[in-house]
């Protein structure tokens, strides 16, 4: 029986490139996505017609009782889950000065009180049947700040910090508990950066001169979620074409 995995945020960029790449490793996919997308059942029928059967919950991971309902949704019509990808993310940038208590509650909640809200879902079961892989995908703006993003650096440091204690705890379970560190990525949110501001001020930072794949950050998330990956666990590991090494 193949491994459920269950992706939070899976219908942007990112997140469709790892439901890709799972699926055709033939887990079975599950993303989950925002109760105010209109448009998700359009995405998963384009991608059914791609001749990916992903299922698709909503759930709004800022708000513990609905990640509740929807991995039980899931466990119920899928199966346990035993990859949980920790995907789902916003920005508000801006200046700490300009920045109000909402921007910073919008960031924290979406980007770190997610990890808790969907991992302490599925850890159980995963502990119970002694396997399990929960891979957090934070970024390089969390190693190395960013300008404009208190926020959002501290949401995504945070994230490594709830990556490495849990790992601690489960690693006699057989459970791994990983962060992924992207650098910047050729999805719609980057892409829609002016070519100017891109090709003079990111680009110039890239050792390897040019933006990631989606496709090579969802081949990492795919290791991690492997057999091979039952050793790997409580780390960091950055994919930012050598932008930020340490």
């Amino acid at each position: 029986m193949s491994h459920v995995a269950l992706v939070t945020g899976g219908m942007g960029g990112l997140g469709e490139a790892i439901c890709i790449k799972l699926a055709a490793l033939g887990y079975r996919v599950v993303t989950t996505y925002s109760p105010s997308n209109g448009s998700a059942q359009e995405w998963l029928t384009k991608m059914h017609h791609l001749g990916y059967g992903f299922m698709g919950v909503p759930c709004d991971v800022t708000d513990f009782d609905s990640c509740k309902s929807c991995v039980s949704q899931v466990e119920q019509e899928a199966g346990p889950v035993d990859v949980l990808v920790n995907n789902a993310g916003i920005t508000r940038d801006m200046t700490f000065r300009k920045m109000t208590k909402a921007d910073w509650d919008a960031v924290l909640h979406t980007n770190l009180d997610s990890i808790f809200n969907m991992t302490k879902q599925v850890m159980e079961g995963m502990t119970a049947r002694k396997w399990g892989r929960v891979i957090n995908v934070s970024s390089v703006n969390g190693q190395k700040g960013a300008f404009g993003q208190t926020n959002y650096s501290a949401a995504k440091a945070g994230m490594h910090g709830f990556t490495k204690a849990l790992a601690l705890e489960v690693a006699k379970h057989g459970v791994t508990v990983n962060t992924i560190s992207p650098g910047y990525i050729g999805t719609r949110m980057v892409t829609s950066i002016p070519n100017e501001i891109l090709e003079s001020k990111i680009l110039p930072q890239i050792p390897v001169s040019r933006l990631g794949k989606p496709e090579e950050v969802a081949g990492l998330v795919a290791y991690l979620a492997s057999d091979e990956a039952a050793f790997l666990t409580g780390a960091n590991i950055s994919i930012n074409g050598g932008q930020h090494m340490y």
